[in-house]
């Protein structure tokens, strides 16, 4: 590895599946950017930028999956058995970190489940290179700094966005930073003089003031999805709506969205430099500023070509703000399938999650997008606190019904969010965080995990026998 200032690092994870398309390291990629306008050099350090993985024992703290997981299932309908080490080893991504040379180490930590890797990462940077000054930030951290900086090999924390503070941070440490400095840092969470710990809050940058991000230091050779390469756009950060499951129903970071003009020249570059066929907007809302996405679409189809690029919001989509209108700019864009957001067709249940009622909506985008040939995934909730089985069970049959997949979301208790809070109240919270993601079936209250399981494989019997159908159509019309 060439020698750098600033060195940001995607930590490997451990789990029962990865999806590799989901992991590309874009976050990095904006606080790179960053780095490098304010005059620093930076790198990316690409932990899962690998083919490699490993099969590892079940964590001891998941030992109650067994009834559930517990043999090899090669059926259509198979749910998790191996559990697996994905990425490079911490001993190579350590001298890597040596060999960088660099006086700041950022570590990513965006997904609470994975803060365990993390903090291991965070460990051998601090053998590899102990000079290094050690920086954590993403989601875990700004949920949950404390937890973060109680680890010994963490000397900051930086919550919220990092584009003004990860440059801000450099800079103070260049200068012998004193206190004072440190303070002036936005987001950055620290131990004070007296051991205590200093928090602040989430910081929150202007999008139209960030640079582009460093799409160099991608490893597009990885990131592939046919015989292109595979990119992620975020396009707005934030949403406007206060879903109890989700972290961002607390109303941080709050709703914005980037220039068009300043999403579109990414988007061309990622295409015309670096050979994307394929870009998903990881936006949490894409379509919620109808006028706003519309302006994108167009300018996307007018850059590029129509059609030239696949895009696809894999974050869900939701219905209400999709009609023909918009859904035909969409294809015309690039999209080939729609992400539904559904939640539950259930009214009590979408009440629960603080969710409008968006049945109609979403029955209609499903008959639009099959009218255009766009193909389509809905995707439900199930085993939420409170939610009975029963319900779910009937949001699956009426999925049954309708065109498109039915994509089967286990809940987990994101911090941060309104259910992460009532969870807590309740008792209901997994005592390790490596259980708080929807593999390990963090929690059973109306729904026990027999029956979470039981939905998951309905869920894929029902996708089974709707692909089957869909051959069965297909050889009707070829005898024709």
């Amino acid at each position: 590895m060439e020698k750098t200032d600033i060195l940001l690092v995607a930590p490997p994870m451990r789990d029962f599946y990865l999806t590799a398309k989901r992991t590309i390291p874009y976050g990095l990629a904006c606080l790179a950017g960053a780095a490098r306008r304010a005059g620093f050099s930076a790198a990316i350090l690409d932990g899962l930028a690998t083919r490699r993985s490993r099969r590892i024992p079940w964590p001891a703290e998941m030992g109650h999956l067994a009834p559930y997981y517990g043999r090899p299932d090669t059926s259509p309908f198979a749910l998790f058995h191996p559990y697996r080490h994905y990425g490079y080893s911490y001993e190579h991504l350590g001298r890597e970190v040596r060999e960088s040379g660099a006086f700041l180490v950022g570590i990513a930590a965006g997904f609470t489940p994975y803060a365990g890797e993390a903090l291991e990462m965070a460990a051998a940077v601090r053998r590899w290179r102990p000079e290094a000054v050690i920086v954590m930030g993403g989601h875990h951290p700004t949920a949950m700094p404390e937890a973060a900086l109680a680890h010994p090999a963490v000397d900051y924390v930086i919550r919220g966005e990092g584009e003004a503070a990860l440059p801000a941070l450099a800079r103070a440490l260049k200068g012998g930073a004193g206190p004072a400095d440190l303070d002036r840092v936005p987001g950055l969470c620290r131990r004070g003089a007296d051991g205590g710990m200093i928090i602040r809050e989430p910081a929150v940058v202007d999008l139209a003031a960030c640079p582009e991000p460093a799409m160099d230091l991608i490893r597009w050779d990885f990131y592939r999805r046919g015989a292109g390469a595979a990119a992620e756009v975020v396009a707005s950060r934030g949403c406007p709506m206060r879903c109890s499951y989700c972290c961002l129903g607390s109303g941080w970071p709050p709703y914005r969205r980037r220039p068009v003009a300043d999403v579109l020249a990414e988007i061309v570059r990622a295409v015309r430099e670096f050979g994307a066929g394929f870009i998903d907007f990881e936006d949490e809302n894409l379509s919620f500023d109808r006028r706003w996405f519309a302006a994108l679409l167009a300018g996307i189809r007018e850059a590029l070509g129509e059609g030239a690029v696949e895009l696809r919001a894999m974050n869900g989509l939701f219905p209400p703000t999709l009609d023909g209108e918009l859904i035909d700019a969409m294809k015309a864009a690039g999209f080939r399938a729609l992400n539904l957001s559904l939640g539950s067709m259930d009214p009590e249940q979408l009440a629960r999650f603080n969710r409008p009622d968006v049945r109609a909506a979403t029955e209609g985008a499903l008959r639009m997008a099959r009218e255009r040939g766009l193909s389509a995934v809905t995707y439900i909730i199930v085993g939420a606190p409170g939610q009975a089985a029963a319900s779910s069970l009937a949001d699956l049959l009426a999925l049954a019904r309708l065109p498109g997949l039915v994509g089967v979301s286990v809940f987990y208790p994101a911090p941060g969010s309104a259910d992460h809070d009532r969870c807590r109240r309740l008792g209901l919270l997994p005592a390790e965080l490596s259980l708080m993601r929807s593999a390990a079936l963090p929690i059973a209250h109306g729904t026990t995990r027999t029956e979470t399981v039981t939905l998951l494989r309905l869920g894929r019997i029902i996708n089974f026998m709707k692909a089957l159908r869909a051959l069965r159509a297909e050889g009707a019309e070829g005898a024709e």
